[in-house]
């Protein structure tokens, strides 16, 4: 008989483990124990990407099985986006779940539509057992920190192929014009795998901008690497118009808009995990070598390559200097907002081209 739960101690508490002998990831028989251990041996590192940061947790209470499915728009609009019968397996949880620890602390953010929420805050390895616990398999957290969560202090540039390419793609762009523009601005970037097919790379900012500028500054850069390779990379919006190109979503920078924490288990049979990497190992990385089974051993030996993301914060002066030449010089003002945000001032109209009738937004 499976035990009904099992302590683990994390620090100075002990985390609860309910149904430890649950599977989560059927492929490879990984269990709901496995997830929080897998946790706990690369703690220092999933603490340092979300510490004192509001975090969205990625739940999938169910685990990952043939047909399961995250809550959709709609789902949340009928008041479905949540695990049981009649409503999604998977869900995004904004909000810390009721019943949490007293240990669990929290950041309140404001989102684009302007209402609040209590979002959970790690800032212990033990949180983030107990969040696994809950099903949690990936850490969104937000780019901003505890006692300014208006001003983002990361840069993150996320580099998604597109139907017709794959990682290595990614992999080219990242290693080449993104990697020489970086370096031309002065700016040292953090580079991991998204533990599905693309590239994350991320720069410490100084917390002296705006959502709403860094997201400007994101479309700069994607702008500047597009005209070095336009024929392999696209900022356009609409799916419709990118083609076989890796995409750089400058839109990941908006209010609310997360990525997927380094060190975070992403929902595929194999459990993958979004794996920092140095920019050497980049060019022959492979993203279904780095899992809940392969990556602790991993980290015991190399321990975190994000550690030294903390030691120089830069400026994002010189990409506002280059949206403002695009603008002036090339006529390329701002893009389309994701689909849940309010109109935003300067905002083209937010429709996609082969829909556009010509009337006024």
């Amino acid at each position: 008989m499976a035990s009904p739960f099992i302590e683990i101690p994390v620090g100075d508490r002990l985390v609860k483990v309910t149904n430890p002998d649950k599977v989560y990831f059927p492929e490879h028989g990984y269990t709901k124990r496995q997830l929080v251990e897998y946790y706990i041996a690369v703690g220092e590192g999933i603490l340092r990407a979300t510490r004192n940061r509001p975090t969205t947790l990625e739940r999938w209470p169910a685990g990952v099985f043939e047909g399961a499915k995250m809550a959709t728009r709609e789902d949340y609009a009928r008041g479905q986006a949540g695990f049981g019968a009649g409503k999604s397996d998977a869900f995004y949880q904004k909000r810390v779940p009721k019943g949490a620890p007293e240990w669990v602390q929290t950041s309140r953010i404001a989102f684009p539509s302007g209402r609040f929420a209590d979002e959970v805050r790690p800032t212990e390895v033990a949180v983030i057992a107990w969040a696994a616990n809950l099903g949690t398999l990936t850490f969104h957290p937000w780019p901003v920190r505890d006692g300014d969560v208006d001003h983002p202090d990361e840069l993150r540039i996320d580099l998604d192929p597109q139907p017709g390419t794959d990682f290595s793609d990614a992999v080219r762009v990242a290693l080449g014009p993104a990697r020489d523009l970086l370096s031309e601005l002065g700016m040292t970037g953090f580079v991991k795998t998204s533990g599905k097919g693309g590239v994350h790379i991320y720069v410490r900012i100084e917390p002296r901008w705006t959502f709403t500028e860094v997201r400007r500054a994101a479309l700069a850069f994607g702008r500047e690497v597009e005209r070095r390779v336009p024929a392999e990379v696209t900022t356009k919006w609409w799916k419709e118009e990118r083609g076989e190109q890796v995409f750089i979503d400058f839109n990941q920078n908006a209010r609310d808009r997360t990525i997927a924490s380094a060190y975070s288990v992403r929902p595929a049979p194999h459990a993958p995990v979004s794996a920092p990497v140095t920019w050497d190992e980049l060019a022959d990385a492979d993203p279904r070598d780095f899992t809940i089974a392969t990556m602790p051993e991993r980290f015991a030996k190399i321990g975190d390559l994000h550690a030294p993301i903390d030691d120089e914060a830069f400026s994002l002066d010189g990409l506002l200097e280059l949206a403002d030449r695009d603008e002036r010089d090339h006529g390329l003002g701002d893009m389309p907002y994701p689909p849940n945000y309010p109109k935003m001032p300067g905002e083209p109209k937010r429709v996609q081209p082969s829909k556009d009738t010509g009337k006024p937004s």
